[in-house]
C-alpha cells in the first residue's frame, strides 16, 4: 500500500539536502514534492514574494541545482493560493495544488490523503515560511524516508495512507 510521508523544514537548503539523500536511496523523483512560500528576502521588491533571497520568478528555477537541473524541481512553478499567497511548488503535489487553488494548500494535501487537521497544520507551517516535503512511497520505504527527512531537519514528520 502506498503511503505519504510528510514533514516541514526550516530552510530550503535542508529540504534540498533531504531530496538528494532520498534520491541516493532510490526514491523516485516523481514521488517527491516540495512547497514553499517566502516573503521579503534580500533584493525582493516590496510586496513581492521571494524564495529565500530570490524573487519569485527566480524561485521558479529553484530546482536547477537538484539532480543537476533534471527532473523534480526543474519544473517548479509559482502558484497563488488563497490565504497563503504566492508559493513555489514542485513535484506531483504542484499539479494537485494548481487544480485545488480554491481549497488552498490544506485542500490539496487532503486530496493526497492527509487528514484535515494535519493538512491545516502543514499549511500554517508553509504560511510561516517553512518548506514542505511530501514523499509517496511503499510501506517498505516508509521508515527510511521518515528517517532521512528527520536527519535533514524535518519537523513534524507524519505518515498517512496515500489516496492516489
Amino acid at each position: 500500500m502506498a503511503k505519504t510521508v510528510i514533514g516541514s523544514f526550516a530552510t530550503r537548503q535542508q529540504a534540498e539536502a533531504a531530496v538528494e539523500a532520498l534520491k541516493a536511496r532510490g526514491v523516485e523523483e516523481q514521488e517527491v514534492s516540495l512547497v514553499s512560500r517566502r516573503e521579503g528576502g534580500e533584493g525582493a521588491r516590496q510586496g513581492e514574494a521571494s524564495f529565500t533571497n530570490q524573487s519569485l520568478s527566480e524561485g521558479t528555477a529553484w530546482g536547477a541545482g537538484i539532480g543537476a537541473g533534471a527532473g523534480l524541481l526543474a519544473s517548479a512553478g509559482a502558484l497563488a493560493i488563497p490565504g497563503i499567497g504566492p508559493l513555489v511548488a514542485a513535484g506531483p503535489l504542484a499539479a494537485t495544488l494548481s487544480g485545488a487553488a480554491a481549497g488552498g494548500l490544506a485542500g490539496g494535501l487532503m486530496d493526497w490523503g492527509i487528514p484535515e487537521a494535519d493538512a491545516r497544520e502543514f499549511e500554517n507551517k508553509v504560511r510561516q515560511g517553512r518548506t514542505l516535503c511530501a514523499v509517496r512511497c511503499q510501506d517498505a520505504q516508509v521508515n527510511e524516508v521518515a528517517q532521512v527527512l528527520r536527519q535533514h531537519g524535518a519537523a513534524d514528520v507524519k505518515t498517512h495512507p496515500a489516496t492516489r
